[in-house]
């Protein structure tokens, strides 16, 4: 699909280098300070080393590997490596060393840019001795060449490239929830319309301001916050870690947020652990207070300047929506996936209903098929999985949408709700299919609950395998804790089963003690559960669980 637009990626890129040379593009957290990049510092050190890479001398278009945590150097190798007319591959910063050596050998990447990273000692087996390495400025101890002393030895290359749309510029590996990961190439088009026509969307300049801190190997956080700030000239700062992230917001003072429903959830936690919901009711509802109430808090969130306010990878709690609404921040609800460069669906001022992902954006095409799936054209659309041309056909119809393999309906006001995944249903001995991320869903949204897993195929009714919150688990052998938990959970399962079908209904939650992790491989990088994983490490208690008669099971 086609949508016109006005300039790709790195031509914008070249003109900010030329218009606003002296302002901050980036800001980074150091051990020795907070260190600002501007557009000048930006684009010397991404031509020293995109001269560096020239004179390499390697093919054409060839794959460079980054892994790294979110830093300035990721965004500066990134527009390096386009410069010298390569694509980028980055490997998520949590990964496990089989995958790192499965994403490096099947990308073919040339070279490896190592990062700010915590687990590089569990990761670097995997990565291939005779690989060329560049280590940037934060990353572990090492005796790879430093960036910095890379880039001091080259002159900067005088010219600024341009390539065509049909280019390819980057592959996104996913995450690998169902076996190995893809490697998903978009073009220098592909990742380009999408932040041009978002920017448009929700009036996003380079006044905007947003802190980088979900994976940027994460398509959500590559389109928005790296390819929308490079096209926007937005001032990206960077998180240094989980310890100083509401340091980290303060500093940015962000204009533009993204985040994940439990952060949400966590954001509101703190208010209420403050202040309770009655007594904060009672203030709002005071004409005098409302607005200094309201901005109090905000402010306490550093999200009192924020215009646009954005959630993904799953739904929001309805009742949670509706809480930020009254303090006067509208999160909007978005639907896209790495296939698309996260560009399909998002609510808008007068387009959004709590449970709904929002209409259509501009230049998308979307349809519910015959069998429930939501299919899409997008300005965003991959080229297609690298070097797997029977699995791009699989995912694409005769007429060109793409097969999402989630299944949705459309309200009567064109709104899109999503209904759970195609390949995810399963049946029950009664012989009816339940969808189990609408019912994870609901589990979920309960403040004291972390992650959950619906299951229950042959089996009489569904179950649910649950984690507890990241306090709940301190407390988990505390027996006053464990009793107080129990009401509240058989309550909560209450709740959920008169919010479903009949054939749905979960008979027990079963509270497991072990994380789910990435490093045990019940998360993906992006920290979606691994269902078959999950289902087969609990399978051998099923039969003791089902046949206890307990609501509420505590795995000891």
């Amino acid at each position: 699909m086609s949508h016109p637009i006005d300039k790709l990626l790195l031509q914008t890129a070249y003109e900010h280098e030329r218009q606003r040379p002296e302002d901050v593009f980036l800001t980074q957290p150091t051990p020795d300070g907070i260190v600002d990049y501007t557009w000048s510092e930006v684009m010397d050190q991404a031509r020293r080393m995109a001269a560096h890479l020239r004179a390499m001398d390697l093919p054409d278009n060839s794959n460079i590997a980054m892994v790294s945590k979110n830093c300035a150097h990721f965004i500066i190798a990134e527009l390096a490596i386009w410069m010298a007319g390569h694509c980028t591959v980055a490997l998520y910063p949590t990964l496990n060393a089989e995958t790192v050596g499965y994403i490096l050998d099947h990308s073919e990447s040339k070279l490896l840019f190592v990062g700010k990273l915590d687990e590089w000692e569990h990761m670097r087996p995997g990565v291939p001795e005779a690989l060329p390495k560049v280590a940037f400025p934060l990353a572990p101890p090492n005796d790879y060449p430093k960036w910095d002393e890379v880039i001091a030895s080259q002159e900067p290359i005088s010219d600024s490239p341009e390539w065509p749309g049909e280019r390819r510029a980057l592959i996104c590996y996913t995450s690998g929830s169902t076996g190995r990961p893809k490697g998903v190439m978009h073009s220098f088009y592909s990742i380009s319309a999408p932040a041009e026509l978002v920017g448009q969307v929700f009036g996003i300049s380079s006044e905007d301001r947003m802190l980088s801190y979900l994976p940027l190997a994460h398509v959500f956080e590559r389109a928005v916050v790296a390819a929308g700030g490079i096209y926007h000239a937005v001032h990206v700062y960077f998180a240094d870690s989980l310890d100083s992230f509401l340091q980290d917001m303060q500093r940015a003072k962000p204009t533009m947020f993204l985040s994940v429903p439990r952060l949400w959830l966590k954001f509101q936690s703190g208010v209420l652990d403050k202040m309770p919901q009655q007594k904060l009711n009672l203030l709002l509802s005071i004409p005098i207070l409302n607005k200094v109430i309201k901005r109090k808090i905000l402010t306490g969130l550093a999200l009192e300047n924020v215009h646009f306010a954005m959630s993904g990878s799953a739904p929001l709690p309805a009742d949670l929506i509706r809480w930020y609404d009254k303090l006067g921040l509208y999160i909007m609800e978005g639907y896209g996936m790495s296939e698309d460069f996260a560009y399909s669906h998002v609510s808008k001022h007068g387009s959004r209903e709590p449970g709904y992902v929002g209409p259509p954006l501009p230049g998308v095409e979307s349809r519910i098929s015959a069998t429930g799936e939501i299919e899409i054209k997008s300005p965003g659309m991959m080229m297609g999985y690298f070097k797997q041309p029977e699995l791009t056909a699989e995912v694409m119809t005769e007429d060109g949408f793409f097969k999402t393999g989630d299944r949705g309906e459309y309200s009567a006001q064109g709104l899109l709700q999503i209904t759970g995944r195609v390949k995810e249903l399963f049946k029950t001995s009664k012989g009816k299919y339940v969808a189990p991320a609408p019912i994870e869903n609901l589990l979920n949204a309960h403040a004291g609950i972390e992650l959950s897993c619906i299951a229950g195929a042959g089996r009489p009714a569904c179950h649910a395998v649950v984690q507890l919150s990241e306090e709940g688990h301190k407390h988990y052998d505390d027996k006053h804790f464990r009793k107080k938990t129990e009401e509240h959970l058989e309550d909560l399962l209450k709740k959920v089963n008169r919010q479903i079908e009949e054939f749905e209904k979960v008979q027990f939650l079963t509270v497991v003690r072990e994380p789910w992790s990435t490093e045990n491989n019940f998360l993906t990088p992006t920290l979606k559960i691994k269902r078959d994983v999950i289902e087969k490490a609990y399978e051998p208690m099923l039969d003791e669980w089902y046949g206890s008669g307990k609501k509420v099971i505590w795995q000891d």
